[in-house]
């Protein structure tokens, strides 16, 4: 009995000791996003969010008696996996949101997944101009964090009171909006990858706001003596307001993943050297492949037309490949 209860309070203290380098790992990624004066601050966020994520689910199987370490299961021994000094091999960040007790839902998992893939990317060699496109996700990140540290070790242990809105020097103009927009294209290394993560998710989860977290911001003059003070006013996704702007959203929005009608698909396969390839030919194979079915997620009905995405012309590129005495 007493060793259990040794064990136990050891389990605990080993616990709380994670929990707390974990907050202390997502204040730092947050506080230095802010610092206007670190031009590294995507990769300084996402390697301490990663290491914040990893505490936090160590923290939880931990307390869960759930082992997270590698191990070789002989008879009826383990044998743990160590690295060359000696020490055990913990599960990373993905292994944890692997296991079939993971207590984190599909869609902050997208946004962890999508994460690590970006540090893969990110940690051999030296990037520019990423802040602005993957902040939504890096937003998401937050707020995910601070909700699961509240359900999974109480309130107390909320990081949003440490948290605050970053001041600006400077009012942000329609032509600095327009200048972000086009400075913000990504490394081509990066841009892919988010390409396809991306054109692997359903409608629903890339709307997510667990997988990117994205605002509006209109320039706004104050109705009311009461509302003068506030930077930032939230209103009712189902307000008239609310409905209106989440519909002019959702026009813009349709903009932006790239589209091709089949006859464009076609000529583009041409320019490419597949001159025998023609739309019957892309009839069949979309047929074949059932790759209209909405789980795939190669395209769009508007209208009445259907258009194809980036990752539907991927694979009529290799499938054009696969047969190149068919086409060429």
């Amino acid at each position: 009995m007493q060793e259990k209860a040794k064990r136990n309070r050891l389990t605990y203290s080993v616990s709380r000791e994670l929990v707390h380098k974990s907050r202390e790992a997502a204040l730092a990624a947050v506080q230095i996003f802010n610092n206007p004066q670190i031009t590294f601050k995507s990769e300084i966020f996402i390697v301490l969010m990663h290491i914040a994520w990893t505490y936090l689910l160590h923290a939880y199987y931990r307390n869960k008696k759930i082992e997270y370490r590698y191990f070789t299961r002989k008879g009826n021994k383990n044998y743990y996996d160590r690295t060359s000094r000696g020490a055990y091999k913990y599960w990373e960040l993905e292994r944890c949101l692997n296991n079939k007790s993971s207590p984190i839902d599909k869609d902050t998992a997208n946004n962890l997944r999508f994460l690590i893939g970006i540090r893969h990317e990110i940690e051999h060699q030296m990037t520019r101009k990423i802040d602005i496109s993957l902040s939504a996700k890096f937003q998401a990140c937050c707020l995910n964090y601070n909700e699961y540290i509240k359900i999974l070790f109480g309130e107390d242990k909320s990081i949003d009171k440490h948290l605050s809105f970053s001041l600006q020097f400077s009012s942000i103009s329609y032509d600095q909006v327009e200048s972000l927009q086009e400075q913000q294209s990504l490394p081509a290394n990066i841009n892919a990858f988010v390409e396809g993560f991306e054109n692997l998710l359903s409608e629903e989860e890339y709307n997510s706001q667990k997988f990117a977290y994205r605002v509006l911001f209109v320039a706004k003059t104050a109705n009311h003596r009461n509302q003068a003070d506030k930077v930032i006013e939230f209103i009712k996704h189902d307000s008239e307001l609310g409905k209106s702007v989440n519909h002019s959203y959702a026009l813009i929005k349709e903009t932006e993943r790239k589209k091709f009608l089949p006859k464009t698909i076609v000529e583009i396969m041409h320019e490419e050297g597949f001159i025998k390839f023609r739309i019957h030919d892309h009839t069949v194979m979309w047929k074949e492949m059932d790759a209209k079915n909405p789980s795939k997620n190669f395209g769009i009905q508007v209208e009445k037309n259907w258009y194809w995405y980036d990752s539907w012309l991927k694979q009529v590129r290799e499938y054009c490949q696969r047969n190149v005495r068919q086409f060429k």
